[in-house]
């Protein structure tokens, strides 16, 4: 009697969407063939060969599937299905499982992703969440370079993780690039708070940004100096040259926040100093005035006897009076710059 697949069973048997790649490869580095999910175990039967698994959000199914096809631990493959881990690697036997972040620029702002890694002598899978360019150009970068490709699937994680932290050095020379175009509203005399807010915002995802990075280093160098039975020796010099890239961009990440606090106390003092200035010169012509009010003011009082009244030269000399006063004060502040 003629049997009927389940829909999960005809779901595995057809290309699912969130299989980005699955390519078997030989020891040697080529590229033998793409490969479906359900014939990864028929590769890996036949020998010298490796399987490098590409997904993105894949889910419960897929990644059972790929449990019983690689034999992955049970909490590696529970870690792999939610898309909230910390940056780590763990071994389980004798295969990694690394979790790494990552970061795009989207419309001005930074938005997060995690790749989740398995790294086993013969099998390379990668699944992407979130935030994330396709690792397709890593891949065909290193099937370019088959001598090196031939030391496994160790080379397939090195390519991945260099791409990864490429991909970190044009978000932060775009924030530099923000930086310099907002240097004329920095240094504006008005305060615009549309400005500072910006700054503050770049500030912090710079901050985020750098969270993220920093655990990487720990990450990639426990990548150069251990597991020797996973990453060969003649490795282990790409290793090195992407942990000198995450150090780079994780400086860069520190050299920036701190010029993006120098911009934003600079903006704040000068909206201070201009502030400042409107008030000296608001009380230097307010000290002008107060010189003949008060005198004026004792020629309002309601007296019968008052100095000076009977004097035909009382009112020019009171009006001479006031106006070298008033001059003297105005010459005394303008040699104090309050003018």
């Amino acid at each position: 009697m003629p049997t009927t697949d389940t829909p999960a069973d005809a779901a595995q048997k057809t290309t699912s969407p969130m299989v980005i790649n699955c390519v078997a490869y030989r020891t040697d580095g080529t590229r033998l063939k793409d490969i479906d999910v359900d014939g990864i175990s028929d590769v890996l039967e036949e020998p010298d060969t490796f399987v490098w698994v590409g997904l993105h959000e894949p889910d419960e199914t897929l990644l059972l599937k790929l449990q019983e096809e690689f034999d992955l631990h049970d909490l590696a493959v529970e870690d792999a299905q939610q898309a909230h881990q910390r940056t780590k690697v763990e071994t389980y036997g004798d295969s990694l499982f690394i979790v790494v972040q990552t970061a795009q620029l989207v419309e001005g702002h930074i938005a997060f992703g995690e790749t989740h890694i398995f790294l086993g002598k013969r099998y390379l899978i990668t699944i992407r969440h979130g935030a994330s360019l396709s690792y397709t150009p890593a891949r065909h970068l290193c099937e370019k370079t088959p001598e090196l490709l031939a030391h496994g699937p160790s080379y397939g994680l090195y390519g991945v993780l260099d791409f990864i932290v490429d991909n970190l050095l044009p978000i932060v020379r775009d924030f530099r690039e923000e930086l310099q175009e907002l240097e004329q509203d920095i240094f504006s005399d008005t305060f615009n708070r549309s400005t500072v807010r910006r700054l503050y915002d770049m500030q912090r995802e710079l901050l985020t940004l750098r969270l993220a990075v920093a655990p990487m280093q720990d990450v990639i160098s426990q990548l150069v100096r251990l597991h020797p039975e996973l990453i060969p020796d003649e490795l282990r010099a790409y290793f090195r040259d992407v942990y000198d890239h995450v150090f780079r961009v994780n400086e860069s990440i520190g050299a920036m926040r701190e010029m993006l606090t120098a911009a934003i106390n600079v903006n704040l003092s000068l909206v201070t100093f201009g502030q400042n200035e409107v008030m000296k010169k608001l009380a230097g012509w307010a000290a002008m005035l107060a010189a003949p009010t008060l005198i004026t003011s004792w020629y309002g009082m309601n007296f019968t006897h008052m100095p000076e009244l009977d004097k035909p030269w009382a009112y020019p000399a009171i009006i001479c009076m006031v106006a070298v006063l008033v001059a003297g004060i105005y010459t005394a502040l303008k040699r104090a710059r309050w003018l």
